[in-house]
């Protein structure tokens, strides 16, 4: 591993540190500050919810025809659009003049951020890995679990010394001092992929996106991919109704972060090198069993304990998830026009996270708790385990 991430540095940090950045896009970082634009604007937990989805939404239907430059200019040119277009969204959500203005800041954030900063690591490395993708995969994603692990507690340091939009300023100053000039020297250098991974014998066959979705697996399939950004973000988005609700102290999802982002870490390593031994297709029926037992274990463990249990078990499965399906998609669908392919798969993850808030909320009212909700999505995730194996053993024969 040493070696390899020697011989490929540039591309590895180049990719993570997109990744890390599309924090400023992801819910966990943007939820940080709904307290004060509702404060600011006067939104009940309601009205805020709805206007970040809806702006989740107009992003989700966006990203297919943004994320598709992947495919048409060179990787570096499109972060050169990329950041300077996320580091604007961050000023503009610091210093919104009205409700509008916030909402647009959000859909720029969203857009951006957690679709396109992920969308080009992801594409790039999938395109410019083959025998050690599953390994080069592992450690691209590990950007999003740094910035899980840090930005949240810096995020708060800053807002408590000098202000939450001073806090958001020096975000956008990182983005265009930092991540912009090194992400375009990373990418600038397109690396050529050497060897074919093993059990990959539709890699030389490139499907169009036409094609793609004209695929039945590919449907199957997202049956799967969606179940963690939105069970992810439904527990983030209301951990201040389950914090009250079990009576946790208010520090505990603090913590519960940085173990969830550890735990991530470690399992993205161990399943990018199982996919490079094993194929990302023979992975794919198991990796929603850890977050079922995840919900399984916040529903009925009243405890802080419980809550420790689901981060470790949901750290697992997005160690699992993020690396197989970045590893996935250009295993069964090849690399030519991935950036369109995923670009149509991006906008339903991001429908997920949007979706997750919006419809648990309104259950929430209507007296439907989190925790009794957390069943019915464990048991949703051990359905799609039996599907999951039904759609690996087809790829794997077809």
């Amino acid at each position: 591993m040493i070696g390899f991430f020697k011989q490929n540095f540039r591309w590895i940090a180049g990719g993570a540190l997109l990744t890390f950045a599309s924090s400023f896009g992801q819910t966990f970082f943007v939820s940080g500050a709904s307290a004060e634009w509702r404060a600011l604007f006067g939104l009940s937990d309601g009205q805020f919810g709805t206007l970040y989805m809806t702006a989740t939404l107009c992003s989700a239907l966006s990203l297919p025809f943004i994320g598709r430059l992947v495919d048409v200019w060179p990787e570096h040119k499109v972060i050169m659009l990329t950041i300077p277009v996320l580091a604007f969204a961050c000023l503009l959500a610091a210093y919104a003049p009205n409700v509008l203005a916030l909402g647009f800041a959000i859909y720029l954030l969203r857009l951006f951020g957690q679709g396109m900063m992920s969308h080009i690591a992801i594409t790039a490395t999938g395109r410019w890995f083959a025998a050690q993708r599953g390994r080069a995969m592992s450690l691209v994603v590990l950007g999003h679990q740094g910035g899980e692990a840090i930005l949240p507690s810096l995020y708060v340091a800053i807002s408590l010394a000098a202000g939450w939009q001073i806090a958001w300023t020096l975000g956008a100053a990182a983005l265009l001092l930092v991540a912009l000039p090194v992400a375009v020297i990373a990418f600038r250098v397109p690396r050529t992929p050497r060897g074919h991974a093993p059990e990959i014998e539709t890699e030389a066959r490139n499907w169009t996106r036409a094609e793609a979705l004209r695929d039945p697996i590919f449907w199957v399939l997202l049956m799967g991919v969606l179940a963690p950004p939105f069970i992810g973000t439904t527990i983030f988005f209301h951990q201040d109704y389950l914090t009250a609700y079990r009576g946790w102290p208010p520090a505990l999802f603090a913590t519960g972060f940085t173990a969830m982002a550890l735990t991530t870490v470690c399992f993205a390593l161990i399943c990018g090198a199982l996919i490079d031994r094993f194929g990302a297709r023979r992975i794919l029926p198991f990796f929603l069993i850890p977050l079922s037992s995840a919900c399984f274990a916040a529903s009925v463990i009243e405890s802080g304990t419980g809550l420790y249990v689901f981060m470790i078990l949901l750290g697992v499965s997005y160690g699992f998830s993020s690396t197989l399906f970045g590893s996935l998609w250009p295993e069964i669908y090849g690399t030519k026009h991935l950036g369109a392919i995923r670009s149509v798969m991006m906008p339903f993850m991001v429908f997920a996270t949007a979706a997750g808030p919006g419809i648990t909320g309104t259950l929430i009212d209507r007296g439907v708790s989190l925790p009794t909700q957390l069943l019915a999505m464990g048991s949703y995730c051990l359905i799609a385990c039996v599907i999951m194996g039904f759609a690996s053993w087809r790829l794997r024969h077809r």
